[in-house]
């Protein structure tokens, strides 16, 4: 919630003043203490919030506690799917004031925030349309006079952990299932993007949602660490790097809470010879230029068939030099800031070892020369050749404009590339040989496969990742399986005494 503004003169020097939703109440960090939200365009703050520290994160549990075994613990599965769609209504009357808060606050391009909010609905009316559907089973009799069911209860109280590239889609893929299935909410946003977060916790109080079943707090590591470790919080819902993912697993482990983790990648973008090439090319940019590259499931390796390498590069090539980098909230703009600057100098590190590695800085390679770009972190499109697929650049997760090209001869080197990574989130594939299409998919080793298209996300379609790239699946119907605990119940139909001693 915003209490306060000051105006320094210029719009995007604004500074707002936030507040956590914690239990119905709109409050500030118990220590007082608060962080700044830096505009990644502008490179000025423009919003101020707290920073929970324990006390603050013990509070937001146990108010979610107190919320699942009250009110929201007795309210059907039919009233939860209303006041869902009651939420998905208010997050479309508002998309274009969340996407504002989101661009200011990641520099990504207005017009595709735009479009996230305006599907967000989509995932709350699914899952809306499935809360009074979660049955439980009634298998065949196991044993004479033995009657058994099953039961799908809520796994209980939740801490959401999001990133900072796209915090309410990838908050929505953790709450529209969650609240469904009957479970409550502490949702932790990224420090450096917080602001959108606690703009939808306003749609939380309009929707008519009890108190305390979503809670939003704010703070950087150490207050995903203390929800993490928290003894009452059931289930974490981590979307972030592979390495703090880990960390959040192994933290929660301590006291067996559930994970759901959506984590990095390195994804091919496979193309073979036979492919439409202005189409592939097109699809290379999509998959590693938009959202400037800071995607999970970027395709960050372009692996192209060595007789049409030419001719596909220069495609990809020209289109990158052409990019137009600038304002996110500009419509004409087609690559926005990179978030935060700790993020900027990460990639152009990889950049510089790339270069040691003898890789070729074949397009771009560093901080935008125009002047225009001054006050932002605007990195250029980059593309990499005369990559091998064992250098770092090729292995590690750069979350960035940076494009590794990398040649094959015939299809198993392809899969042999393509799958040689710990990450296993997405791939890309592009051939007009329908069989090989099918082929090569089956045998990558990813989450999710692509075929004449990239980067694509659906409600109903699971998402997640093989090896390092996560646990579990988010959207679907196997998305609520996750935020749901099976009960079995047994009834003994006899009047006779069994026998005590021996298994039944």
């Amino acid at each position: 919630m915003t209490t306060t503004a000051n105006v320094t003169g210029n719009d995007r020097a604004v500074v707002t003043r936030q507040h956590m939703l914690i239990g119905g109440e709109w409050v500030d960090a118990v220590s007082g203490e608060t962080s700044e939200s830096i505009n990644p365009y502008s490179g000025r703050a423009w919003a101020q919030v707290p920073v929970a520290g324990a006390e603050d994160v013990d509070r937001a549990v146990k108010q979610a506690r107190a919320a699942l075994d009250g009110v929201w613990g007795q309210t059907s599965a039919l009233d939860r799917g209303r006041m869902i769609r009651r939420l998905s209504a208010l997050i479309a009357e508002n998309a274009e004031a969340l996407a504002e808060a989101e661009t200011t606050d990641n520099g990504k391009l207005l017009r595709e925030m735009r479009s996230q909010m305006k599907s967000l609905p989509d995932w709350f009316d699914y899952f809306a349309g499935l809360a009074d559907k979660n049955e439980g089973t009634t298998p065949p009799d196991p044993k004479p006079n033995m009657f058994a069911y099953t039961r799908r209860e809520p796994v209980g109280v939740v801490g959401a952990i999001l990133p900072w590239n796209s915090p309410l889609l990838l908050m929505s893929m953790k709450l529209a299932p969650g609240l469904a299935a009957g479970c409550t909410f502490v949702v932790k946003p990224a420090e450096q993007t917080p602001v959108s977060t606690l703009k939808f916790a306003e749609l939380v109080e309009k929707a008519g949602f009890p108190p305390g079943v979503i809670n939003v707090i704010t703070g950087a590591g150490e207050t995903g660490r203390l929800l993490a470790a928290h003894p009452d919080v059931d289930k974490i819902a981590f979307t972030g790097s592979t390495e703090t993912g880990i960390k959040v697993i192994k933290t929660a482990a301590d006291h067996m809470a559930r994970v759901t983790m959506e984590l990095g990648g390195k994804s091919p973008n496979i193309v073979f010879a036979d492919a439409d090439l202005a189409a592939a090319a097109n699809g290379v940019v999509a998959g590693i230029f938009a959202a400037t590259g800071q995607t999970c499931v970027a395709g960050s390796r372009l692996l192209v068939q060595r007789e049409v390498h030419d001719q596909l590069l220069e495609l990809v090539a020209t289109r990158a030099r052409t990019i137009k980098m600038g304002d996110p909230l500009d419509a004409q703009t087609e690559m926005g800031p990179i978030a935060f600057r700790e993020q900027f100098d990460k990639v152009a590190g990889y950049v510089d070892i790339a270069r040691r590695e003898g890789a070729t800085v074949l397009v771009g390679g560093g901080r935008s020369p125009d002047p225009a770009h001054a006050d932002g972190l605007f990195f250029q499109p980059t593309i990499l050749t005369d990559v091998t697929n064992d250098m770092r650049i090729a292995q590690e997760e750069i979350f960035g404009p940076v494009l590794s090209v990398i040649p094959f001869d015939d299809e198993e080197e392809a899969i042999r590339i393509a799958n040689d990574t710990q990450y296993g989130l997405g791939a890309g594939i592009w051939t007009n040989n329908v069989a090989r299409s099918h082929r090569v998919a089956h045998r990558i080793k990813a989450g999710s496969v692509f075929i004449n298209t990239y980067r694509m996300l659906g409600f109903n379609v699971p998402f997640g990742g093989f090896k390092r790239s996560g646990l579990g699946r988010e959207n679907g119907i196997e998305a609520i399986r996750a935020y749901t605990e099976t009960k079995s119940i047994w009834v003994n139909l006899s009047e006779e005494t069994r026998d005590p001693f021996v298994l039944g």
